[in-house]
């Protein structure tokens, strides 16, 4: 095993080398709402090249020394700019002078659900987000209430995003192949993404009440200080798993009105 491909599977990362697979998610971007596109982890480059061919400027992201100096070599470009950095760590205000920019790439398994996390807190400057994840991340985020799955990537998300779960992609086109599928899926930034309550309050209660996502949300937001009048209401009789965005929200809008009144 070349030292290369140690490096990225220390981080969770394996190279795409199917050309068809990586012409595909390079068309999961729509192109529109934006101008710029960021790569995450572009390893040896095979879905870079695709992405240069959209004519936008793509700035690809990666830690590994040795793939950026791959890369300069062999994928120079007037359009790419590769750049040795964490995804995790950069500040996005650095980037494209403020403009909006669409993310992508064939993300490291053990860090992805952070990488979606980071790109919600900068869901104002990036309407469009797309890649490959582990498969079962990939339809936790796409899932809908009633399901096991279902959970807080999936709120929060769809919370702001249209969630689109895409294609699976077999272990066989990733060297070193990974020990399970791969799903790619593609997120819309809403049109109308600006919620009708308290955001930082939003965010809270989906992560508490799916912290014992057996309980009713009665048990689970004790937390809240709740009045029994209150939770007394059906909502609360029911777990977090079996309430739909909109019911996220308005739960949220309940609480937030409760601690208007009682503050009085």
């Amino acid at each position: 095993m070349s030292k290369k491909v140690r490096a990225k599977k220390h981080l969770g990362q394996h190279f795409l080398h199917d050309e068809n697979i990586a012409e595909k998610i390079s068309d999961t971007l729509t192109l529109e709402g934006y101008k710029h596109i960021m790569e995450i982890g572009p390893g040896m480059g095979v879905l870079t090249k695709y992405l240069i061919q959209k004519g936008m400027p793509v700035t690809a992201l990666d830690v590994d020394t040795e793939s950026i100096a791959y890369l300069e070599k062999e994928l120079p470009a007037i359009n790419l700019t590769i750049e040795e950095a964490d995804f995790l760590k950069i500040d996005l205000s650095d980037f494209f002078n403020g403009e909006p920019f669409a993310v992508t790439g064939n993300f490291p398994y053990n860090i992805s659900s952070q990488i979606v996390f980071k790109a919600l807190e900068n869901r104002e400057r990036i309407p469009e987000f797309t890649g490959m994840f582990q498969k079962e991340v990939a339809q936790r985020i796409c899932e809908t209430e009633g399901s096991k799955t279902y959970g807080i990537l999936s709120v929060l998300v769809q919370a702001f995003y249209e969630a689109e779960y895409l294609f699976t992609v077999k272990p066989g086109v990733f060297s070193p192949p990974p020990k399970v599928d791969s799903g790619v899926l593609r997120l819309r930034r809403k049109e109308n993404y600006l919620l009708p309550c308290d955001e930082a309050l939003f965010f809270k209660v989906v992560k508490t009440g799916f912290q014992q996502r057996r309980k009713t949300l009665r048990n689970s937001l004790k937390s809240f200080e709740l009045s029994d009048k209150l939770k007394e209401d059906t909502i609360f009789g029911q777990r977090p798993e079996q309430l739909s965005v909109a019911q996220f929200i308005s739960l949220t809008q309940k609480i937030e009105q409760h601690a208007l009144s009682t503050d009085k």
